[in-house]
């Protein structure tokens, strides 16, 4: 019986980052995971929107949680800030009945839905680990990952109960999945570390710094291919690791790709994209 869950998509899963998306689906088909969209669900805010107006950002939040409600089944995402940033404002509701009160007055005018707080929120590494078991993807595997790889979570998903049963300070479970794909997990102090993605606009010399420092960190430990589990960080840390180099002087080339990505080709879907990834990584270096 496959698990069903409603799924968000995150910020950028359909636009500057297609690959997220186009490789979530074929992934969780294989592993068993029915994913059913949320019609009309909007962006998580990013964090970005909450600067500007944080009621706003809670309400329209509120207003993704009671779609999930109403559907009967918790979220997924395949993003660590989309997570991230859903378990906040979920939180900040089931902790403050006068907010929550305040804000479905709003979302019964505006939309005609109520929410309870029974909802969860996951990413979809948490449900591998936690729900499926790594047994799962091992049975699934058709191409090993023969080579090492540096797993990057992103600071926004390590907080209590936004992280699954993992370690808040010292998780370990994208690393085990990277062993259950065939792949040699590196060990890194920069995987939980911000590349500084809402900064990109206003202070993008420091975000540049903050990629390539990342970037030099699993270079440093023999990392020859990044996997994100954030859609947000995986886009920054490989659309602008040039610009990094250039602006630091700093060696970053290095493949960067999604999770969802090194799933999906593991599984044998997209043999071609693989196939490019592995003369990428063969071929990539100092």
């Amino acid at each position: 019986m496959p698990t069903k869950l409603a799924y968000h998509p995150g910020n950028v899963a359909h636009s500057s980052a297609t690959e997220v998306s186009q490789t979530m689906g074929p992934a969780c088909r294989s592993l068993g995971i029915e994913l059913v969209p949320m019609k009309g669900a909007t962006s998580c805010g990013a964090g970005i929107i909450r600067q500007a107006n944080d009621i706003l950002q809670v309400t329209l939040n509120a207003r993704n949680f009671a779609i999930a409600e109403s559907m009967g089944m918790d979220i997924v995402t395949p993003c660590a800030t989309t997570a991230g940033n859903l378990h906040e404002d979920l939180t900040r509701l089931k902790d403050d009945p006068l907010l929550l009160a305040k804000t479905n007055e709003i979302l019964r005018r505006t939309c005609g839905l109520t929410l309870t707080g029974e909802v969860s929120v996951h990413h979809l590494l948490h449900i591998i680990v936690d729900d499926l078991g790594l047994d799962k993807v091992e049975s699934q595997l058709r191409n090993p990952m023969n080579f090492k790889i540096a797993g990057f979570y992103g600071p926004n998903m390590q907080q209590k109960g936004a992280c699954g049963g993992d370690d808040v300070y010292d998780p370990n479970y994208l690393e085990r999945l990277i062993e259950s794909m065939g792949g040699q997990p590196v060990s890194w102090e920069s995987r939980t570390a911000s590349v500084g993605v809402p900064g990109l606009f206003s202070e993008e010399s420091t975000v540049l710094k903050q990629v390539a420092s990342v970037i030099s960190d699993a270079k440093s430990e023999g990392a020859r291919l990044i996997v994100s589990t954030c859609t947000l960080s995986h886009t920054v840390l490989d659309i602008y690791q040039g610009k990094a180099r250039r602006s630091t002087g700093v060696s970053t080339n290095i493949p960067v790709i999604h999770m969802t990505e090194l799933l999906a080709f593991g599984f044998g879907h997209y043999n071609n994209r693989l196939a490019q990834l592995k003369t990428r990584v063969a071929v990539i270096g100092d």
